[in-house]
């Protein structure tokens, strides 16, 4: 096994990739049109922060490095999905399983404190608008990613510890499009209960425990601006709604992949697609359509776009 374990499982088979030639070509056309759309929608967002001072401000700051990490969470599963979608073999090598399960959970450790981040953000905004700035100065937006990446490394690699010593001597078929811990316990050749617990005490309580914390935090606010005023209050909602449909839209999967580790595969699969490809793919839509900086900053590229072909 290279060095990993003394295993003598190699690789593992996806066997939800080996379906019928008509089924291949729509999840290669699904697939990649999603794909599209996340690099594409994920990158303009990213570019238009970046070469748009109006946008240089802490909340976008958090928005930016959510896109890129979208971009690199749909990145470490889909390209393969496609790429083996059109070979014969559904195959992964072990070491690029534990890579793919690695990268995975650290880019969802970084997303989790991001959205957690925002939340922080949106509660300064509307609680401390003289103070904002100096509260969410450039240090603290930079802690803020720091923290993301040190709490993914943290998450993931306490249970690949944990997972890469397990003997697999023999089982290598998973019912899924890629890898990941709860599906590759269930090879091991041992008693994975405690396994199981212990992916599920990690990942699952951490998306549980999160996605209520920011619920609680979000209602928190609306509450509050709803006791001052209800004309504040809409616009308080309009601001946090983005936020929320997209606490909605990470969370979801992951609760229902940790907290219920062996759901039946029709479900696994079809949350793979939500989790991997729907989501990042709809994040930079949510946050441009209902924002006008972002709407705004859009108008002025084009102006920009027109004026640099007349000139």
């Amino acid at each position: 096994m290279g060095g990993l374990n003394d295993s003598v499982v190699t690789e593992i088979v996806l066997l939800a990739l080996s379906c019928s030639w008509e089924k291949k070509l729509f999840l290669i056309l699904i697939c990649s049109l999603l794909y599209l759309g996340v690099i594409l929608g994920n990158l303009f967002f990213l570019f238009l922060v970046i070469f748009d001072s109006h946008l240089h401000s802490p909340m976008y700051f958090l928005l930016a490095n959510l896109s890129l990490i979208d971009v690199g969470l749909s990145s470490t599963t889909v390209p393969k999905i496609i790429t083996d979608l059109l070979n014969e073999y559904k195959v992964i090598s072990f070491q690029a399983c534990m890579t793919q399960i690695c990268f995975i959970h650290i880019i969802g450790g970084v997303e989790m404190v991001l959205l957690v981040a925002m939340a922080f953000d949106r509660c300064t905004a509307i609680y401390k608008p003289l103070h904002y700035l100096n509260i969410m100065n450039p240090k603290i937006c930079i802690s803020f990613v720091i923290t993301g990446w040190v709490t993914g490394v943290i998450h993931a690699m306490s249970q690949f510890l944990f997972v890469i010593n397990l003997p697999f001597c023999g089982p290598n078929k998973v019912d899924s499009f890629y890898c990941d811990f709860p599906k590759i316990i269930k090879l091991a050749c041992t008693d994975a209960a405690k396994f199981e617990f212990i992916v599920t005490a990690n990942s699952g309580f951490m998306s549980l425990g999160t996605f209520f914390l920011l619920i609680l935090s979000y209602s928190f606010i609306l509450i509050s601006v709803w006791k001052r005023s209800s004309g504040e209050l809409s616009k308080a909602f309009v601001t946090l709604s983005a936020h929320i449909t997209v606490v909605f839209l990470f969370f979801t999967p992951c609760m229902f992949l940790y907290v219920w580790p062996s759901p039946p595969p029709s479900i696994d699969k079809n949350l793979f697609i939500v989790d991997f490809a729907i989501t990042p793919v709809l994040n930079p839509a949510i946050y441009t359509l209902r924002n006008k900086d972002i709407k705004v900053s859009i108008k002025r590229l084009r102006k920009r776009i027109s004026n640099f072909k007349f000139c």
